[in-house]
Formats: C-alpha cells, sequence, structure tokens
C-alpha cells in the first residue's frame, strides 16, 4: 500500500510540474482578443449531443441570468404541463415562469399526431413569448425533436430568431440539432457521453435526472 501511495504522489507531482509550465506559458503568451464587442446582444445558444446535460446546462444560464436581474421563461416542449422534477419545483420557489407543452417523452407516446399537433401549438407560444418584449431570456427545451421530425417548419422558426429583439437571448436544447439551426447559432455545444451509471444498470436518481 505504501508503495501504491509513493507511486500516486509521484503522479500527481508530475502533473503539476507539467500543469505548472502548461499554465505559465498560457498566461505568457495571452494577448486579449481584439473587436470584441461590448455591451448587450442576444445570444442563440443550442445545447446538443447525446450526453447528458444539456437541460441542465440551460436552467444554469436561467439561474445566472436571473440573478443578472434578466426576466427568463422556459417553455419545454417534451415535458406535460403537470411535470414536477426538480427543476420545476426549484423555479416554483424562485417564481420564474415555466410551461410544459408536449405529453411525455415520444418513445412512450400513444398518439404521435398528437404529439406533433401539441408541438405545433406549443412553437405558436413560445414564438409569441419571443416577440412579445416580455423576457430577456427564453429557453426553448428539447425543441430540437419538433425540428428535427419536421412537427415545425424550420423556415418559420429561421425567420423568427432572425427577427427577435436584438436584446434577447433565446437557449435551444436537444439531440441532433438540425444543421441550419446549428449554422445559425451564435454558440452551439456539443455534449457528447463518455460513461454514463444508466450503462451499469443504476437507474435515474432523484435530484440528479429529474
Amino acid at each position: 500500500m505504501t508503495g501504491e501511495r509513493a507511486g500516486q504522489d509521484e503522479l500527481t507531482r508530475q502533473r503539476r510540474e507539467a500543469a505548472m509550465r502548461e499554465l505559465t506559458a498560457q498566461r505568457d503568451a495571452y494577448r486579449k482578443k481584439e473587436g470584441i464587442s461590448k455591451g448587450r446582444r442576444g445570444l442563440l445558444i443550442v445545447n446538443t449531443g447525446n450526453g447528458k446535460g444539456k437541460t441542465t446546462a440551460a436552467l444554469g444560464l436561467m439561474m445566472r441570468a436571473h440573478g443578472r436581474g434578466l426576466r427568463v421563461k422556459m417553455f419545454q416542449f417534451l415535458k406535460h404541463d403537470t411535470a414536477k422534477f426538480g427543476e420545476h419545483r426549484t423555479l416554483d420557489a424562485l417564481e420564474l415562469p415555466y410551461q410544459g407543452l408536449g405529453d411525455g417523452w415520444t418513445w412512450r407516446s400513444k398518439d404521435l399526431e398528437n404529439s406533433a399537433a401539441l408541438a405545433a401549438h406549443g412553437w405558436e407560444q413560445a414564438r409569441a413569448a419571443i416577440q412579445g418584449g416580455e423576457y430577456d431570456l427564453i429557453v426553448l427545451d428539447e425543441f430540437t425533436y419538433p425540428l428535427k421530425y419536421g412537427w415545425v417548419a424550420w423556415p418559420q422558426v429561421e425567420e423568427v430568431l432572425r427577427g427577435r429583439h436584438p436584446d434577447l437571448h433565446v437557449v435551444i436544447t436537444g439531440r441532433d440539432a438540425i444543421p441550419e439551426l446549428v449554422a445559425l447559432a451564435d454558440t452551439v455545444s456539443e455534449i457528447n457521453p463518455v460513461k454514463h451509471a444508466y450503462e451499469r444498470g443504476i437507474g435515474g436518481q432523484q435530484g440528479i435526472e429529474y
């Protein structure tokens, strides 16, 4: 055990030395990029990929924006309007508005035509909010799916996103973001899985997955 501990200590020392050399070089080479704009500008942000954390990251942005006094709202295109997961309880406690627009996960849907109709109706509500001027940040959670499935027409969405108030931030989450959305977005994060507890037979955890 002593030899193993000594080996770990040596590995830590090597990592530290390598990191300090790299960090010193980065610090000495750092130059602030020229031409960076100042002031408020509304961003289109997309969180996509097959990994866990896309909605979680969007909720984090909502918390940050709220802390800065921005008016925020989340539209959830898969979760139904009676869902009360952990995030909903927190949003309720903070008195932050959200709206469930769907009928649950698509692979559990008993009526996909109804799911499509709900998504189209939900988009009309989200569109009204985007154009209404009441909010500073709007999250369209799991909205990549209605776009991917053709339940909502991309040209209509593009027109609304391009025509929104220049200070309005919009965050879109979900897997398989269509190329047109990726091309239009200002910031795109692709969250890819390395490993997941579910693969080892560990079910979803309250407070982590829901």
